[in-house]
């Protein structure tokens, strides 16, 4: 059964809710520098690889950051579900 018009919204609610709460985030992951030792933050910029140093301490805040890109992702595609519903069931033909 089709969730009801007020469920969709309040679902949407609760995502947008979710995205405003997980904007400390970063794209790209950790990559190490190999026999030196060190981590690199990788990701693409316009179909190039670009790589910023990571000190150590900051390691463990840079893995949960990433975490929270991933995070945000599901979320959109999952607004974007919820979104698709409520489009439908404004026009049930």
């Amino acid at each position: 059964m089709a969730d009801s018009i007020w469920n969709l919204k309040q679902k949407k609610e609760r995502i947008l809710k979710e995205i405003m709460a997980n904007q400390d985030f970063l794209i790209g992951s950790v990559t190490t520098q190999g026999v030196r030792g060190g981590f690199n933050l990788t990701s693409a910029e316009k179909g190039k690889t670009r790589t910023k140093y990571i000190r150590a301490g900051m390691v463990d805040e840079v893995h949960a950051m990433i975490g929270r890109h991933r995070r945000l992702k599901g979320l959109l595609k999952e607004l974007s579900e919820v979104n698709w519903s409520l489009l439908k069931a404004k026009d049930p033909r």
